[in-house]
């Protein structure tokens, strides 16, 4: 039995040598792997952002005060970027359609005297939401602007000091930001984006191994060696695994850490078990995609097919809260809903076994479903 079990291993360690070789003398595929891992993951981490910088906006003044003149100052950099004034209706249209300005804000004739006499004052802001994330920026950070001149204007009206302002009744809305105190947008998007090449590796890598036998012909050799189904199909899951994993750790303290700062509150060993259990449940999936295709261009094809309903059920791109019923009831099937939960809460929050078990047990289950139905298609097929 004992002498049973130790060919065993020894077969299994040896094809999954031989799966690293295969990898180390493809030049192209190493060099995408490469690439996600880390060109990638610093563009998105540099290259997105989620608050307000540079917007552009022009300015009709129909009033040319003092008043105007200090109201047109506070849409300054790094939120808004000022290009000029402009004087009539139809070149403000103009400039919104063809994308050439986000925002044009409209200051009524008489703004400053209707202020003086205590009147109520409106000015107008055209915004550009064909992108609605940031006509939404737009729109909050300019009203919020405006709040707060119109707030300073009435108290000097009013003839309130800071010493008279501190008898009269305030509501203070006070955030208090937790995880990510100073809202550092590259920690989120770097983590995330590293949790979605972590997937679609997953998926394309071990899909890959088996669609590379096909296509050299080596499969039929496999298939008359005295090698069991899963001494074929698991040294391929396990070379991937350890590549992407590898690849994991240099995105993580490389670029992650290192260039964008982020500070690790939990425990490194049990982010890499979660995500060493997670690759394995998906590499199910792409075990699945191998007994589909024939070329590497069918494995690509079938990755995104199957990938884009994982990241839309994940809620990394769309919040579980603004999803309707039956979609995050839907969440329940996506593997990496799980891992993206486990991920930040590790990661980000220091949380422990104690926190995620749910999540993990969650994973397993499903987990075990994926892979093993990916075991019996490749079986099926290669046993």
């Amino acid at each position: 039995m004992n002498g049973s079990l130790l060919l065993w291993l020894d077969r299994l360690s040896a094809m999954t040598l031989k799966e690293l070789k295969q990898l180390s003398r493809d030049p192209i595929l190493l060099i995408v792997i490469v690439y996600f891992f880390t060109a990638d993951i610093y563009i998105a981490g540099s290259g997105i952002r989620m608050d307000l910088n540079q917007a552009s906006i022009v300015v009709m003044d129909h009033d040319h005060s003092a008043a105007s003149r200090e109201l047109i100052y506070r849409f300054r950099p790094p939120y808004f970027d000022l290009r000029g004034g402009i004087f009539d209706d139809g070149t403000a249209r103009e400039l919104l359609d063809r994308g050439k300005v986000l925002a044009v804000l409209d200051i009524p004739a008489d703004f400053q005297r209707d202020l003086m006499r205590g009147r109520r004052v409106a000015v107008q802001l055209q915004v550009d939401a064909s992108n609605s994330t940031l006509g939404t920026l737009v729109t909050t950070y300019a009203g919020q602007i405006v709040a707060r001149y119109g707030m300073e204007q009435a108290q000097q009206r009013l003839g309130l000091g800071e010493v008279q302002l501190q008898a009269v009744p305030l509501i203070l809305d006070r955030h208090r930001v937790y995880y990510n105190p100073n809202q550092v947008d590259p920690w989120f998007m770097s983590i995330s984006e590293l949790l979605t090449v972590i997937t679609m590796l997953a998926l394309m890598l071990p899909a890959a191994a088996a669609v590379r036998e096909k296509e050299r012909g080596t499969i039929e050799q496999l298939a008359v060696s005295p090698l069991t189904s899963a001494q074929i199909m698991l040294p391929k899951v396990l070379a991937m695994g350890l590549i992407i994993l590898g690849g994991a750790a240099v995105s993580l303290f490389m670029i992650i850490v290192t260039v964008f700062g982020l500070h690790i509150k939990g425990s490194i060993p049990l982010f890499f078990a979660v995500t060493a259990l997670y690759v394995f449940a998906t590499a199910g999936l792409g075990l699945f995609i191998a007994t589909l295709s024939r070329t590497l261009g069918q494995v690509v094809m079938l990755v995104i097919l199957i990938m884009m309903p994982l990241l839309l059920l994940s809620g990394a791109w769309t919040p579980p809260e603004a999803m309707p019923y039956a979609l995050r009831q839907a969440m329940y099937l996506s593997p990496l809903s799980y891992y993206i939960e486990m991920s930040y809460g590790i990661l980000m929050k220091g949380v422990g076994l104690q926190t995620i078990w749910d999540s993990l047990l969650g994973l397993a289950l499903l987990g075990s479903l994926v892979f093993g139905f990916g075991v019996s298609r490749f079986r099926r097929q290669f046993g």
